[in-house]
């Protein structure tokens, strides 16, 4: 491949390490056109500020984009004493206060009482829409934006450093959670205010920073892209494979329901040819009496 030549097509998985500074729609710009890759998604934004783990689906794998909610940790950092619009470091400034009165210990309780399912208000500079439009966009036009709220689930939180002001902490959330929603309410509770100073995501089940590449990199060597990314079915590694024969593999092809013996109901599955190659996302489902596979989604 000439220097300057763009990659075919690809049909898999890219993990990027995406940098701060650059939104996720500019970094999907940047291979799109740049590499060639016309047709590309992702499995869940990050803010500008972000970094870390960007899920790139490329080709047909923006087909299982939908089954990618899974739970992601990232490693946070706050500043107490502080409030912007946005709840980050990059936001207009709305509130500063004496902080001095929070100990470590205060700090420690408030992180850990965070974990568990609830109510989360959602950012009004946010990608979350209201009548089609993102939040953001409002807000960057003065207009009044309307409350949203989401329920999310927070596993685990825990301290990893302490300076005060400044906290670093590590946290485990349930899909489409704002971490800087939530540093905001850590903030409310100290009763002095906080704001997000640096995130990185480090997991988006089932991938990690470990097996990121860099956005520079990515686009500085064209040519290999295609052995930086991942099949398609790395995307849902930890489902259930079944794999048919020519014959059934031609009628999951033409959305026909196999038999599921064996699988419970609501199980999913990703259903392979007979090279091994996906042919469909599937559940089990109970149907005139007998377990079989319906399609959620052809692969192919």
């Amino acid at each position: 491949m000439a220097r300057d030549e763009k990659p075919a097509q690809q049909h898999g998985v890219l993990v990027l390490d995406k940098p701060s500074g650059p939104t996720s729609t500019a970094c999907l710009n940047d291979i799109k056109y740049r590499l060639g890759q016309k047709k590309i998604g992702h499995a869940g934004t990050l803010d500008p500020l972000a970094q870390g783990v960007l899920v790139v689906l490329l080709g047909r794998a923006t087909k299982v984009a939908t089954f990618l909610h899974d739970d992601k940790v990232y490693l946070a950092g706050m500043r107490l004493g502080l409030t912007t619009d946005t709840y980050d470091i990059q936001g207009t400034v709305t509130g500063e206060f004496s902080w001095q009165s929070v100990t470590e210990g205060d700090v420690l309780r408030e992180i850990a009482a965070a974990c568990g399912r609830q109510m989360q208000e959602v950012p009004a500079y946010s990608a979350a829409k209201h009548q089609g439009k993102p939040l953001y966009e409002l807000a960057r036009r003065g207009m009044m934006t309307p409350v949203k709220t989401k329920e999310v689930d927070i596993s685990d939180a825990q301290v990893v450093s302490m300076d005060l002001p400044s906290v670093q902490f590590r946290i485990r959330v349930s899909s489409g959670a704002y971490v800087r929603s939530l540093v905001h309410s850590l903030g409310q509770r100290l009763e002095c205010g906080a704001v997000m100073t640096t995130l990185v995501r480090e997991y988006s089940r089932p991938f990690s920073l470990g097996e990121a590449h860099s956005l520079a990199e990515v686009l500085a060597e064209p040519a290999r892209l295609p052995e930086r990314v991942l099949p398609l079915e790395a995307a849902l590694a930890d489902w259930p494979r079944v794999r048919f024969g020519a014959e059934d593999a031609a009628k999951v092809a033409r959305g026909m329901r196999l038999d599921a013996a064996g699988a419970a109901p609501g199980e999913l599955a990703l259903l392979l040819g007979p090279a091994g190659e996906p042919l469909a996302a599937a559940e089990a489902v109970a149907t005139d009496g007998a377990m079989r596979w319906a399609i959620l989604r052809g692969l192919g």
